[in-house]
């Protein structure tokens, strides 16, 4: 989808993926001690705020300026503050050796563009740090919770492996779900999860 397109779609009232962090990563933040965090493809910020809330240096990345508007206002509802930058993930500065953790929920690329901000996301971190990582597998095509509706932008965990071939796999699997997360990711879906540690 389009710059444009993503906008339209935000330009609501209503958080289209909800105002709770995902389950995932609040699962696996709640073991974490907080540092510095980035969430590339962040979107209305409910992963943000949630991490922010527990004492994490947020830096958010996402290149709609009215997910942004919407990411700050939730912020400021929970009196927390988070750093918003509106970028393409692919232009986007990454400071090196400097991230905590960095969480990629449901950020769906072309392959060689996912590849691409894979890397810069790996170089992004200190030696220690984390990736938490979950996104739509292929089955989620025959599915109508969310997602896009090409195949080729889908994963399987060979996509997963390969891109991530670099950091200590802590855990990967492909499960089928139950997703309540706004309107937009709601009911059976097949995700991938993987944590990953840079070495």
């Amino acid at each position: 989808m389009s710059k444009q397109a993503w906008d339209e779609r935000y330009s609501t009232e209503e958080y289209i993926y909800g105002t709770e962090p995902n389950e995932f990563f609040k699962q696996q933040l709640d073991l974490m001690k907080p540092g510095k965090l980035l969430l590339p493809g962040e979107g209305e910020g409910r992963n943000a705020v949630y991490a922010a809330s527990n004492g994490w240096l947020v830096d958010a990345v996402d290149f709609s300026n009215v997910a942004k508007e919407k990411a700050l206002k939730l912020a400021e509802s929970k009196s927390v503050k988070i750093n918003y930058f509106v970028s393409d993930l692919l232009e986007f500065h990454y400071p090196v050796n400097y991230y905590d953790l960095a969480g990629l929920f449901f950020v769906h690329l072309p392959k060689d563009a996912g590849r691409i901000v894979h890397s810069k996301i790996i170089a992004s971190l200190k030696s220690g740090g984390k990736i938490i990582f979950e996104a739509f597998n292929k089955m989620q095509i025959n599915n109508n919770s969310g997602g896009p509706k090409d195949i080729n932008l889908l994963y399987d965990e060979k996509d997963i492996l390969e891109s991530f071939r670099y950091l200590e796999i802590l855990m990967i699997e492909s499960l089928s779900t139950e997703l309540y997360e706004g309107n937009f990711h709601r009911g059976k879906a097949d995700v991938i999860r993987f944590v990953g540690r840079k070495k």
